[in-house]
């Protein structure tokens, strides 16, 4: 069905054939995969009174099966209480404060968020900007974008380019300058990230592509970074080499679809049921219009019969059995969470919640090696090496400073469900056990519980630590001496 669906919408040769894939992967995500279909599920004959195939119409009722995983997935990925913490090393405390004030300042969470969503149809791309000496992140789609990595260094881009269609209206209404009978016509638009500029050309007749574009100078700018402001991001291991692998499969899409159609005729035989057929075996006796209501009797003679043609929820039943088995095996194909609220009668310790939701665990586990391991440090080591180069300044317009790491960033990420009381109690004594054993360093037991207890600062409340202890000890001696 999702082969038909796609052959609704017009594919354009001038594009490459992923260009298509990703924005009906897309449609999918974003919940418009049904846009092309013209008629409503409940229009059953055109206006010529030829009957409408089910597979031409909406569907009334939308699950959204393909989005729910997604949306589940990035949750544990980068919602507020799953986004790593920067390490800097020993001795990068300063470089670990600047880095956190960075990453709020700019909202690195949600564009997180957003890259994470939007990069589950396969990719997605990540722009680093430094603007008014500020730094900004902004989420770029990637069916028009192209990227080249470094011969020598293929884990290195080397350029990335922009290239789509667009209408001569938009360019006028953009600055261009367009001939009026020109605003119809379809240009190319282009412009190149290097690792010394962001190139901007001059938009180009689609008839005329065989003709090499000019570098729009007044819009060109030269950042001078020494590496391309952008990155590049791989959703799932696999794919065609610049796509990964899509979150949800085309198994997956197709059963959803199949939910969509199922529960539209099921919402389509509990109007009927409301309503059902009126069936008059004649004679009769009316005197014009028949209106059926609990107010209005048909008066029949003993040849004469009225029935309302009705059905019993069986069928409903069955439909709605089918759909539920149909949701476990789109869910198992795409990893998804098949944990049901209603079974668990009290309170689960964060270990029983991730046993419970292994499958979506697991998913959201290999994203952190794309979008945590690979994109979050290198948006963070872009941030570092701007800092070198360029004089970075804070909103409030204080200054960043060059950023001295006192070892390779690092993320550190905290447990994937909240500890309970009892979880915590037991990972307490765990570390007092093996710091009184000599096993553990007071400060790698901070970093541990800096995650369950929101400390942003090891270092600063191991200090906190160790002085209320002194006092705590100052005082048990003082103790001591007056009961002696």
């Amino acid at each position: 069905m999702f082969k038909t669906l796609q052959a609704t919408f017009g594919k354009d040769k001038d594009y490459p054939d992923r260009t298509f894939r990703l924005s009906m992967l897309s449609r999918v995500l974003n919940g418009e995969l049904y846009d092309n279909l013209k008629h409503a599920f409940n229009e059953e004959k055109n206006d010529a009174g030829e009957y409408i195939k089910l597979r031409d119409r909406r569907p009334s009722v939308r699950y959204g099966l393909c989005r729910l995983v997604v949306d589940d997935s990035v949750s544990l990925l980068f919602s507020e209480g799953h986004f790593p913490q920067v390490d800097c090393g020993k001795g990068g405390e300063t470089a670990k404060e600047a880095l956190q004030r960075i990453v709020k300042e700019s909202a690195l969470n949600e564009v997180m968020i957003d890259a994470a969503t939007r990069g589950s149809i396969g990719s997605v791309a990540i722009l680093f900007r430094v603007l008014a000496a500020r730094v900004f992140f902004d989420v770029m789609d990637t069916q028009f974008l192209t990227p080249a990595w470094k011969k020598d260094a293929p884990d290195t881009l080397e350029q990335v380019t922009e290239k789509y269609k667009v209408k001569g209206q938009a360019l006028k209404d953009s600055g261009y300058a367009i001939k009026d009978d020109e605003l119809k016509v379809d240009f190319w638009f282009q412009r190149d990230w290097t690792e010394e500029s962001e190139i901007w050309y001059q938009p180009v007749k689609v008839e005329a592509a065989a003709k090499a574009p000019e570098i729009d100078k007044d819009k060109t700018v030269d950042h001078k970074l020494g590496f391309v402001p952008v990155v590049w991001i791989k959703n799932l291991p696999g794919g065609n080499g610049i796509d990964g692998t899509c979150t949800f499969p085309a198994e997956a899409i197709d059963t959803g679809i199949e939910i969509d159609y199922q529960l539209s005729q099921v919402g389509r035989g509990l109007k009927y049921s409301s309503d059902p057929t009126l069936l008059i075996k004649e004679p009769i006796y009316s005197d014009g219009t028949m209106v059926r209501s609990a107010s209005n009797a048909i008066t029949v003679n003993e040849k004469g019969d009225a029935k309302l043609l009705e059905i019993n929820g069986t069928a409903a039943t069955a439909v709605m059995d089918y759909v539920r088995m149909l949701r476990e095996f789109a869910l198992e194909s795409m990893h998804g969470n098949r944990a049901n609220a209603d079974k668990i009668s009290a309170a689960q310790s964060g270990r029983a919640m991730e046993l419970a939701n292994q499958a979506l665990i697991w998913l959201a586990d290999r994203l952190r090696i794309s979008y945590g391991e690979g994109a979050l440090l290198e948006l963070l080591n872009m941030v570092v090496k701007a800092a070198d180069k360029l004089a970075l300044t804070y909103k409030d317009g204080s200054k960043v400073g060059k950023i001295a790491l006192g070892a390779p960033l690092a993320l550190r990420w905290p447990s994937w469900y909240q500890p309970t009381t009892t979880d915590m109690q037991s990972t307490a004594g765990t570390l007092r056990m093996l710091c009184d054993a000599g096993l553990m360093g007071r400060l790698t037991a901070i970093k541990v519980l800096c995650a369950q207890y929101d400390i942003e600062d090891a270092e600063a409340e191991k200090a906190l630590a160790d002085a209320d202890m002194k006092e705590r000890n100052a005082d048990a001696q003082v103790k001591a001496a007056i009961t002696e």
